[in-house]
Parts: C-alpha cells; sequence; structure tokens
C-alpha cells in the first residue's frame, strides 16, 4: 500500500488542518500513510454539526435508524477485505485476528439495530390509576464523544458506535493517532449514507483533540477506552461540566490453574489468553498462579506450547504473533522482563527483542516470580506470562484480588465448588470458566474498581447512552386534597 493522506469527517466532509500525523506498519516501520493532526478548531466544527443533527435524528423512526445501520453492515461487509488488509498494516497483528475484529465490530452494528427497534421506556403503576399516568422514558444524550484506542480500533468503536447511534444519539469520534486511517475508511466508505453531522470523525492527538472533545460544552457523554492514568484525566475535565462518562481502564487479568485443571488445554488456553494480539488486549491473562505442587509440569508444557508459535508480519500466512503497535511499547515490555529478572525471576523462552526490523518482541515466559514485581503489578501489554505459584485457593483469590485493576478473571478447572467460590468472590467484570476472553453480543463487558464502572454489549451497552426521564401524567387538573391549605 502506497502512502496516502486523508481528511478528517465533519458534517459529511472531508476537512484538513495544517499539521499531519503519519501512520506507520509497525511491522516495517514504514510510514503507510498520513491524517490531520486536528485541534480544537476542528473539534467545534465537528460538535457543532453533531449537534444541528440531533434532533432530526433522534426524532427518526427507530425503525428507520435500524435500517441505516444494516446498510452500514452491508456497505462494511462489502469493504470488508480492504478494511483487514489495512487494519492488518496499521495496527499489526495477524490477519485472521484482524478479520474476528472486524467481524465483531460489524455484527455489533446489526446487534444494536434490532436491540433498538426495542422499548425506551416503560408504564409503571400510579397511585391512581384512574387519573394518572406514569412514564419512565429513555432518551438520547445529545452529542456522544467516543474516544478509541489502538489495540482493537474498529471493535471498540463498534461497541460505542452502533449503541450510541440506535440510541438517537449523534456521535464525534476521536481514534488514536496510531490507527485513525482504517477508522476513516470505515466511516468514510460505510456510513456516508447517514445524514450530514450524526457521524464525524476527528483526527489528532490526545492531548490536543482529545481533550477539546472531552472539554466541549456541547458533548454530554464521554465513552473512551484506554488507561487508568488517561481515565482520569478525563473525569477531572468531565467532572465540573456533570458529564456522563463511560470509562473502561484496562486490567491486570489473573489466570488461575486450580489443583484439579488438565495441564495440557490450560497451558493451551493460557498461550491464547495472554498471546492473542502480542498481549495488547485488555483481558489479557497478564498474572498466572498454577499450584506449588504443578508449577513444573505446568511451566513445561506451556514453554513447549509458547516456542511453537511464529513471529512475522500479519499479512504472512502462517504468522501467530505481530509486532507491537509502537516502539515505546515494545520498550515498556523489555523494561517489565528485565525489572522481573533483575529480582530474580527466571526466563524460560523468549525475553529478547528479535534481530529483525519492525517493533516485535518474543514471547516470553517467566517463572519465580514474586507478586510485587512490576510485571505483576502494571499492564505489561505484551507478550509475556510470567507463572508464579499458590498453596491454599483462598490465598490465590486473595492474591487475586489484590490488583487495584478488576476487568476479567479467568479459572482452569472442573470442580464446581471451586468455580462457584471462585466467580462469587473475584473482583472482575467478567469471570471466565475454562475458555477465556470469549465475549458476548448480549452480555454486558466491563470492569470494577479502577478499571471504571462502564459496561459494553448487551442491553447494558444501550443503557450507557440513554438517560432516564420520569414522567407524572395527572388527567384531571382540579385541586388536590394534599396541597395547601392542608385539610
Amino acid at each position: 500500500m502506497t502512502s496516502e493522506s486523508r481528511g478528517m469527517w465533519i458534517g459529511g466532509e472531508h476537512v484538513v488542518a495544517d499539521r499531519w500525523i503519519e501512520s506507520f506498519d509497525p511491522a516495517t516501520e514504514e510510514v503507510i500513510g498520513r491524517v490531520p493532526a486536528g485541534g480544537a478548531a476542528q473539534v467545534d466544527r465537528a460538535v457543532a454539526a453533531a449537534k444541528a443533527a440531533f434532533d432530526d435524528w433522534r426524532y427518526l423512526a427507530a425503525n428507520d435508524r435500524a435500517e441505516l445501520l444494516h446498510e452500514a453492515y452491508a456497505r462494511s461487509m462489502a469493504h470488508h477485505g480492504e478494511l483487514v488488509e489495512l487494519l492488518t498494516r496499521e495496527q499489526g497483528k495477524p490477519r485472521p485476528e484482524q478479520e474476528e475484529e472486524a467481524e465483531w465490530a460489524l455484527t455489533s452494528l446489526r446487534y444494536y439495530a434490532e436491540l433498538g427497534r426495542n422499548g425506551l421506556g416503560r408504564v409503571v403503576p400510579s397511585a391512581e390509576p384512574r387519573t394518572q399516568l406514569n412514564l419512565v422514558l429513555k432518551e438520547p444524550y445529545g452529542v456522544v464523544g467516543a474516544i478509541v484506542p489502538w489495540n482493537y480500533p474498529l471493535l471498540l468503536l463498534g461497541w460505542k458506535l452502533a449503541p450510541a447511534l440506535a440510541a438517537g444519539n449523534t456521535v464525534v469520534v476521536k481514534p488514536s493517532e496510531l490507527t485513525s486511517l482504517v477508522t476513516l475508511e470505515w466511516i468514510e466508505r460505510c456510513f456516508d449514507h447517514f445524514p450530514p453531522g450524526v457521524v464525524n470523525v476527528v483526527t489528532g492527538s490526545g492531548a490536543e483533540a482529545g481533550e477539546a472533545l472531552v472539554r466541549h460544552p456541547d458533548v454530554r457523554v464521554v465513552a473512551m477506552t484506554g488507561s487508568v492514568a488517561t481515565g482520569q484525566r478525563i473525569a477531572s475535565v468531565a467532572a465540573p461540566l456533570m458529564k456522563h462518562l463511560h470509562l473502561e481502564l484496562g486490567g491486570k487479568d489473573a489466570f488461575v490453574v486450580a489443583p484439579d485443571a488438565e495441564l495440557e488445554p490450560a497451558a493451551d488456553a493460557l498461550a491464547y489468553s495472554a498471546l492473542l494480539n502480542s498481549g495488547q488486549v485488555c483481558t489479557s491473562s497478564e498474572r498466572v498462579f498454577v499450584p506449588a505442587a504443578r508449577r513444573e509440569e505446568f511451566a513445561e508444557a506451556l514453554t513447549a506450547k509458547v516456542g511453537e508459535l511464529r513471529l512475522g508480519h500479519g499479512l504472512d500466512a502462517g504468522t501467530d504473533l505481530g509486532p507491537l503497535a509502537d516502539a515505546a511499547f515494545r520498550d515498556k515490555v523489555d523494561a517489565h522482563v528485565r525489572d522481573a529478572v533483575d529480582r530474580g525471576a527466571r526466563v524460560l523462552t523468549g525475553g529478547q527483542r528479535p534481530d529483525r526490523r519492525g517493533w516485535f518482541y518474543e514471547p516470553t515466559v517467566l517463572v519465580d516470580v514474586d507478586d510485587d514485581m512490576v510485571i505483576m503489578t502494571e499492564e505489561t501489554f505484551g507478550p509475556t506470562i510470567p507463572v508464579a505459584t499458590y498453596d491454599g485457593f483462598d490465598e490465590v483469590i486473595d492474591r487475586v484480588n489484590a490488583s487495584e485493576l478488576g476487568l476479567g478473571a479467568t479459572l482452569r478447572s472442573s470442580d464446581p465448588l471451586l468455580i462457584k467460590r471462585f466467580y462469587e468472590r473475584v473482583k472482575a467484570g467478567t469471570v471466565w470458566i475454562n475458555d477465556p476472553l470469549t465475549d458476548n453480543y448480549a452480555g454486558p463487558f466491563g470492569g470494577m474498581k479502577m478499571t471504571g464502572g462502564g459496561r459494553e454489549l448487551g442491553p447494558e451497552g444501550l443503557e450507557t447512552f440513554l438517560e432516564t426521564k420520569h414522567v407524572h401524567w395527572d388527567f384531571d387538573q382540579a385541586s388536590k386534597d394534599w396541597w395547601f391549605p392542608y385539610r
């Protein structure tokens, strides 16, 4: 793919700025395109377009909004191949994983198209049912600001965009600087049949375009997936404006091998859940706990599995792991590994930057790790598997809960008593038993504790973009006995 320049998408038009941001292929470090470095002026223009489009969009029949979302799905499928190739070049993970991401992102359009046709409230009992009607209404907020990360740029945009639009909101998207090309490609090609201003994209840095979007007084909802630090910054800016926040702020997910677990399939499951997208998943298994008596046997099975995996360009057949998305992310992974080794951990496989071009890091298995090592406390977001041991099951649950993050957790077991104890006591938004990282359109996704309280997918994902209004309607205009003066 040759390098190309793309404009922002605002009010149904292409818009450029005075400065540009280059986009790279992380497997080759080559520039593949550039997008405008937008700022407050472009955010103002996009929000104004979204605000102007809101009334007509919110009062459009839900069935008509649904048909437009279904048409966006059909157009997306028609451009599926181009989207997947561009996503692979810009983001880096292997093509099969990009195809799965695209499928999840696109299918969310169909899911929320249908969910949005359903009720937007309910009738509740009245004190005087002969003369009163009480309604609970669900209404769109207005303009939604969607701030989307680079690791799953289409999927995490779809999970915000589809329910926000189905609920009757208009949207301004601020994609990551690392994956703006594929975001613009998707919106321009597949949403240009929407009324102008309903969907807008402003590219630029988080410090400029992102902060301007959060600060804008006409943006009533900010939906963001990203780091805890970014979420805290957004909350501090949005709190004085009383904005509705939907924040998913990463994880440090635990993977627990129970005493009864079969080790070979457990090793297979862990390799997948820790190394998918080279570990650049908010639900990656980043803390592993194995019974002390079974550590050696499990480590041997895990090391053999990881040793089979092949690094390469995401478009190359046979690639299992692609590069990290940026050189700085690769350096962070290496720093976490070096810290663990300096403090007594042993590397069983990997632990190095391979001698090749691109921002690659070898898939790495470490043992003899302690819970207070950086690799067990901070989100690494890379292809590392630190394995710790435990003696008792209640002990390991306490250690799982010791993290300030609570996005997900996985248990490998067939013991129903252990399984029930685990999912009842572990503080995490999703608990997987034996099948990690599996999402469900109808099941809510989100976290607890410092991960944030927002939910995506399921009816909860639609509710995120609807606010509640109570209407008390008395048909009789006569004075009431309970008004002043008291009788």
